[in-house]
């Protein structure tokens, strides 16, 4: 009987750093035939987008399924519709592949995911390695588990999953607890006597041995991050969390996603800015996508979270590409039409 194909699940708030992780483990893939499964809460699948743009995965048609999107809401909330098939399809071609990692949104659960991998059709072909937890380092420190307090304040008011005294620390202590590994992200951003508050806060909400890694968004070594031949699937038992008892969930109907395609070019500095200002004018948690800068030949990808952004050239515009500027945004009642009107109207 095949081995199983090992998976790492890689779990975390939003703008703690997922999809970098993701990045550096496709660039830095030591040979593996590695798949990605990429959670996005949004339609357009800017995550998916970027992942794409790290060119492991060839051109052709039939390999371009190594990048596989959800985009229809959170992981742990379609796990029994677009999850199961989308698994099945990947294990269909696990002759190709040596790895499987799957990114959850940042208001998903981790333990309603992994309980798929104990239904037949999955068991028999795959096997949780590992959970992988980032934590954002400067965001523990100042209380909010995410790296905007207000952005926080207004997820945590909107989540019925979050119906605690302390909701989004719950939340955090699940994360933590169903973890195998945990990346202390962002360590640059915080000096050494911050760093070790945070352990010290953190350590007593982990199983027994998982092991805390320090990063400053410089990456870390493959062997650190795959191999640790959990199995997590057979022990979640001994990993017990806030939310065991839940049945069912529903996330917030007021959580939505928009997104904007335009077809002009933006200066960086003055377009985030006014990104700056829409985040503060709407309950706006997270703005990501790609813009097109005026007289350069590379695409700028734009990450913010909060008020908080990160911009940086990831490669040459394709010839038969339009130079469009493609931004999704995450929030609380977000009003599209407003983002629209108020992105058209920065001078070029």
């Amino acid at each position: 009987m095949a081995a199983k194909l090992p998976v790492t699940v890689i779990t975390g708030f939003l703008g703690s750093g997922k999809t970098t992780l993701i990045r550096h483990l496709l660039q830095n893939n030591q040979g593996l035939r590695i798949a990605v499964l990429v959670n996005e809460f949004g339609e357009l699948g800017i995550d998916g987008d970027i992942l794409n743009s790290c060119q492991v995965c060839p051109d052709d048609a039939d390999e371009k399924a190594n990048i596989v999107e959800l985009t229809n809401g959170c992981l742990c909330c379609t796990v029994q519709e677009e999850f199961l098939p989308t698994m099945l399809e990947l294990l269909k071609r696990r002759d190709k592949l040596d790895w499987i990692l799957i990114e959850t949104s940042g208001l998903a659960l981790p333990k309603p995911l992994i309980k798929a991998f104990r239904w037949q059709e999955i068991r028999n072909a795959a096997t949780v390695d590992s959970v992988i937890t980032v934590v954002d380092c400067e965001a523990v420190a100042k209380g909010t588990f995410a790296s905007d307090p207000q952005a926080v304040d207004t997820q945590r008011q909107a989540d019925p999953n979050l119906e605690h005294e302390t909701p989004l620390q719950e939340l955090f202590e699940d994360q933590l607890a169903c973890a195998d590994l945990v990346i202390l992200n962002k360590t640059d951003l915080v000096d050494e006597a911050t760093q070790e508050s945070v352990l010290k806060s953190i350590k007593p909400e982990l199983p027994q041995g998982v092991k805390i890694v320090k990063c400053d968004r410089t990456g870390l070594d493959l062997s650190i991050l795959l191999g640790l031949q959990a199995a997590v699937e057979d022990n979640l038992d001994n990993r017990p969390s806030h939310h065991d008892t839940e049945e069912d969930h529903d996330h917030d109907q007021e959580i939505n996603s928009t997104h904007v395609i335009l077809n002009r070019s933006f200066n960086p500095i003055a377009l985030q800015t006014q990104l700056q200002q829409l985040a503060q004018e709407q309950d706006i948690y997270r703005i990501k996508g790609f813009i097109s800068v005026p007289n350069k030949s590379m695409r700028l990808v734009l990450q913010g979270v909060g008020t908080r952004f990160e911009q940086f050239y990831d490669r040459p515009w394709k010839q038969d590409e339009l130079k469009q500027t493609k931004l999704v945004f995450i929030g609380r009642k977000l009003n599209p039409a407003a983002i629209e009107s108020h992105l058209a109207a920065i001078p070029a």
